[in-house]
Formats: structure tokens, sequence, C-alpha cells
């Protein structure tokens, strides 16, 4: 799973992980969001066979996509595409929000990529819960960060409780991008990951870069191995290094039987947007570098990681902006 940031140039703010203590007596009311993202499909089709969701074949790539503008200093105009796919799965756990709403008299723009395991209801439970936690919380435009880690934490804690009765464990990452003006929050929790492309031809250097905005969150990460010890848990190699050989990953929702050692903390960066020159789709970004069409673009990803063999769900949500005033 991947969500791809194409943006004019990125100047980090502060520090990527910053450490918040929750309020605990704050409850946000989940609100229900779109549908989700695909019904499960039964058999995967040949890559030529792949054709849009308009057709509702439960076979199909997914895809889709938008545009839209913020105002402001400056008028920023941009477009959206998702694309995806159960591969060669047997079930579809991805799901994905794109969504671009009014809060507090402010337009807001929220991406997400969630990648299920043990069953689709957690990630299912973060597209239609997430954003809206994450928009109601009272911090939302004082305090960004905090209350993304609040949010974050908040709908954990709901899911789990809502969860309650389910014999078969489950979980799910999250990788997310929230548009607030001019500053852009990347938010990750998992492996699933974000990443900036940018067009070097202009002021700087030549050529297409790729630039990670998320860390995954693996057991065999030192300071993640050194958190999940600290907890009375432990991690070791089975077939890949695994939180009490099960989980791959070192921080998700969902998954109570592990909730000790496997958290939804997640670890953060910020981002001031500079228009002052211009960032394209590399390596996978060169795949896609002169398809100006971002759903075209995320369908060519997904295409491209079948073809390669990936075995598992495949999702990707690329965001491309363009400087309205330099039109």
């Amino acid at each position: 799973t991947l969500l791809f940031v194409t943006p004019p140039s990125l100047v980090e703010l502060g520090p990527s992980s910053p450490t918040i203590s929750p309020s605990g007596d704050a409850q946000f009311s989940p609100k229900s969001s779109s549908s989700r993202s695909q019904s499960p499909p039964r058999i995967p089709p040949p890559i030529s066979g792949i054709s849009t969701m308009t057709t509702r074949d439960p076979d199909a790539v997914f895809s889709g996509g938008g545009i839209s503008f913020l105002t402001g200093e400056r008028n920023v105009r941009f477009s959206y595409g998702y694309s995806t796919f159960k591969g060669k799965r047997s079930s579809m756990e991805d799901y994905f929000e794109t969504k671009i709403s009014e809060v507090g008299g402010q337009m807001v723009a929220f991406f997400g990529v969630f990648d299920g395991h043990g069953g689709p209801r957690t990630a299912e439970y973060l597209k239609n819960n997430l954003f809206n936690n994450l928009c109601n919380h009272p911090d939302f435009f004082n305090d960004t960060k905090s209350a993304i880690v609040e949010a974050f934490k908040q709908t954990d804690a709901n899911f789990l409780s809502e969860d309650i009765g389910q014999q078969k464990d489950a979980g799910s990452t999250a990788s997310t991008v929230l548009l607030v003006g001019d500053r852009l929050l990347v938010a990750n929790v998992g492996d699933s990951r974000v990443v900036s492309c940018r067009d070097g031809s202009g002021k700087f250097n030549a050529g297409i870069e790729s630039i990670p905005l998320s860390i995954d969150h693996k057991p065999d990460r030192s300071d993640e191995r050194q958190r999940i010890e600290d907890a009375g848990g432990f991690v070791i190699w089975a077939g890949t290094w695994r939180v009490g050989g099960v989980l791959a990953i070192s921080r998700a929702f969902g998954d109570k039987l592990l909730k000790q050692f496997v958290i939804a903390e997640p670890e953060i960066k910020s981002y001031v947007i500079d228009y002052g020159y211009t960032l394209r789709l590399q390596d996978a970004v060169s795949l896609v570098q002169d398809i100006k069409d971002a759903e075209a673009a995320s369908r060519k990803l997904t295409e491209e990681a079948f073809t390669r063999g990936s075995s598992d769900n495949i999702t990707c949500l690329v965001i491309r902006f363009e400087n309205e005033d330099s039109q």
C-alpha cells in the first residue's frame, strides 16, 4: 500500500515523533463515512483484463479521482487519484479514504490508506471514523499534531471496545496525509508508506527524486524493539521478525491480543508547502513521471505491482498539486 504526494517543495517542521499525553477522558463520537472501497473479489484476472470500477466488477481495479481547490495566500489546485485491487489474495482487506471537507470555516483535505490484516473490519472502521474523529477534536487547529495523536489513540480504543466478542483478532495500518492551509501533516502507523516525488530539473538538482515521508514500523527497528521489550514483549524471527512471533509490524490499530506491545500512536512529520518549484511523479516514480492524470498514474502503479508479482492486496493513492497563480 502506497500514498504518493506530489506537491511543490516541502519544508519539514519540528520533530517527527512528538511525545503526547492523551487527555484520557476525551471521547469523540464516530460518524459514518463513504462506502467501502470494494466488495470482496473472486479470482484475479489477467492484467489485460483490468477495467474501471464503473463496471462494478469485483475482480477489476477500483479507481477514480477528483480535482479540488484550496484558497488563501495562494490559490492552489490539486488533483488526486486512487487505484485499489485485491491482487492474488482471495479477499480484499485494503481500504482508503479521500475527503475534502470544511472544518471550522476552512477547507481541509484528508487522504488515507489502511492495510488490514486478519480481516478487513479494522481497516473499514478507520475509513469510516478516523477523519471524523480527528476533525471533531477540540484542538484540531490550535495543536494539530496533538489532535492527530489523540484521535488515532481514541479511534483505536473505540474500535477495540466495539470489537469485543470477535473471535479472530484483526488490525490495520494507517498512512495518512492531512492538508490544512499550507501545512501538510503526514501521520503513519505500520508499514504502509507515504512518498513525495520531486522534479529536480528546475532550480535544484536535475532528475526525478523520491523522498520518503514515513518510516515503516517494523519489529527489528532498534527503537521499536526496545519499546516492545521494555513493555514486556519480545521479538523473534519466524520467517520475518515478528512481535511475539505473530505480527510483522510493530504498530497497528486493533490487534487486541498484542495491544500492550503493538500501539496505534503515529509518527508525525509536518511540512510547509513551498510552491516555488514543481514536484512530479520516480522508481515507482519514473514509471509514471509523464502521466499528468492522478487516477491514471495510480492505476499504472497498481498494474505494475501486480505484473511484478505482488501477492498482496494493492492500493495506491496519488495526490498532485498545481499552483493556480502560475497558470
